[in-house]
């Protein structure tokens, strides 16, 4: 973000070392200024702010289980979604942190007590789903990966993701459509497994959250057809009580300008949309129901 032109103020903020991050990034000659806050000033960090990007929270260790990491990281999510309600109630939050199909209405949820959601100002970045996409079919069809677009839709996790393949306008044997399916919607274990317990995705993580943020930015800046897949308070799937669901989502100057339909799909995506829809239904609610909770 210190390398995108549109930003103008970098605020940075994490309980451990960040004025010293704010001061290393500050000396990169590009036009914005930069701030590193500690602990116990996140009020400052987030006053007035026009675009809030939260990758905190933990990664999955070993022996950890998926309900370990949803309780720190949903804590995590929650307290800066209070945060945010009172210290920049009108930003557009990008929410990076696992697990995105609970923390983005945990987040959700927050804003509402505080009388401060916009649906349209609230997005849970799915966007390395699409960038694992892109990398994966282009190899296996000897493109370029910028020739590459692959509409993923769903959530952001196992079996809610849901890459449509019969949109690219390429052509798959069964075999490397089962084979390319699996290998986009659990990814992210390649990475776990790669770094052997020490860590998950940061690095392509990072620029997931990048390329998200700068199309934002010149979507809120007045460029038109500015398309990105986004995980946000959809009406595309709410016939099966499903409230937030990731399509293309046309960008603007108020957030979401326009969220797109999922498309022509064929057989087998229909039961991969089958499959993902009661598990984000779950995952949603878990969502809900830990900010009812606490």
């Amino acid at each position: 973000m210190k390398l995108n032109p549109h930003v103008t103020e970098l605020s940075l903020y994490d309980i451990v070392n960040t004025p010293g991050v704010g001061a290393d990034l500050s000396h990169i000659n590009t036009n914005s200024t930069v701030v590193g806050y500690k602990k116990d000033q996140l009020h400052e960090a987030l006053k007035d702010a026009d675009v809030v990007i939260i990758p905190a929270g933990v990664p999955r260790k070993p022996g950890m289980t998926r309900d370990d990491l949803f309780n720190t990281n949903a804590g995590i999510v929650k307290t800066l979604a209070e945060a945010s309600a009172k210290a920049c109630p009108n930003a557009n939050f990008l929410i990076i942190s696992n697990p995105v199909n609970s923390t983005v209405p945990i987040f959700a949820e927050v804003l509402k007590k505080h009388g401060v959601f916009n649906p349209k100002r609230l997005f849970g970045v799915t966007t390395l789903d699409v960038l694992r996409a892109s990398t994966f079919v282009s190899a296996v069809k000897g493109k370029r990966t910028e020739e590459v677009n692959v509409h993923v839709i769903g959530g952001h996790s196992g079996v809610t993701i849901v890459p449509l393949l019969s949109q690219t306008g390429l052509t798959f044997t069964k075999e490397q459509t089962d084979a390319l399916t699996h290998r986009i919607q659990f990814g992210g274990d390649e990475v776990v497994k790669a770094k052997d317990g020490t860590g998950s995705a940061t690095l392509s993580m990072a620029q997931a959250g990048a390329r998200f943020a700068d199309s934002l930015l010149k979507a809120l800046n007045g460029e038109k057809g500015i398309v990105e897949p986004t995980f946000v308070y959809s009406p595309v799937a709410t016939k099966d009580g499903v409230e937030y669901f990731s399509t293309n989502v046309e960008l603007g100057p108020e957030g979401v300008a326009k969220i797109h339909q999922i498309g022509k799909v064929n057989a087998f995506e229909e039961e991969l949309i089958k499959a993902a829809l009661p598990e984000l239904k779950k995952n949603i609610q878990k969502g809900v129901d830990f900010v009812a909770k606490n």
